[in-house]
């Protein structure tokens, strides 16, 4: 890794929530990068060391501080990143309503939880983002989420929307994304997924039993253009990341060249 390329910090919140198939384009493009595991209460590290700040997904809602006390922390550091370091910020799915709720937008209970392939449309905004260039207005996803951002937070564009969810992604100030359904899964997520109690609990409800092995290779059937559109969302993002501009390794902290 030259001192040119980035240093990716990624907030998880269950181990099997990870950047999935991101972490092979990350290796590819010898990208280093560090995951902080808040539910088992790690550190966020100094910002500062770093040039862009991902969120994962995870089991709990935004509202819950009283069981993950955790979330108050992380709110700020995304308030800090977002707002005050002007770091970009790609959230996803739980990353992508903590970036709501941390800037003053709603989240709550959808009305109707998504889980299964569906498509979602860019709106005119998303068409124009950096964060999507190169992907179809309309594209098929993979959803697994019963909460949603309500009312997105002032100065925020919608970039994406479905029938059952109007906010399916989010732009804040040209460098802060976020995406409620998930682009960076492989073909063991569903199943991983699915094997957490919360998760599987939620399918079963929607898709009713014995969901998981139709989930799966309704997932494995669309694999293919779902990982080709994460190649071009990861690759416009690290765009906008390198055009943000990357400090020299001695500014962030780093001995020089590792791997990630």
């Amino acid at each position: 890794m030259s001192e040119t390329d980035p240093k990716v910090l990624v907030f998880q919140h269950i181990p099997v929530e990870h950047p999935g198939v991101f972490r092979d384009f990350l290796r590819e493009d010898g990208v280093e990068w560090r995951a902080v595991e808040l539910d088992a209460d790690e550190s966020i590290p100094d910002l500062g060391g770093y040039d862009a700040l991902w969120v994962m997904g995870g089991p709990m809602d935004v509202w819950e501080d009283d069981l993950h006390p955790w979330l108050e922390a992380e709110r700020a550091a995304i308030r800090e990143a977002v707002l005050e370091r002007k770091l970009p910020f790609l959230g996803f799915c739980l990353g992508h309503q903590l970036l709501a709720q941390a800037l003053g937008g709603e989240v709550g209970p959808a009305a109707e939880p998504e889980i299964g392939i569906f498509d979602v449309e860019l709106t005119e905004a998303g068409r124009a983002s950096a964060l999507f260039e190169g992907v179809s207005a309309t594209h098929a996803c993979l959803q697994w989420h019963g909460a949603e951002v309500l009312q997105p937070p002032a100065g925020a564009q919608v970039l994406a929307a479905s029938p059952s969810c109007a906010v399916q992604a989010l732009g804040v100030g040209g460098h802060a994304f976020s995406i409620q359904y998930h682009v960076e899964i492989t073909e063991r997520t569903v199943r991983e997924w699915g094997a957490v109690p919360a998760y599987g609990q939620a399918l079963e409800r929607a898709l009713g039993p014995h969901a998981l092995a139709r989930f799966e290779a309704d997932a494995a059937a669309g694999m293919a253009g779902f990982n080709r559109n994460a190649r071009r969302i990861y690759d416009n993002f690290m765009r906008v990341v390198r055009q943000a501009g990357v400090r020299p390794a001695e500014d962030r902290g780093l001995p020089g060249a590792s791997g990630g």
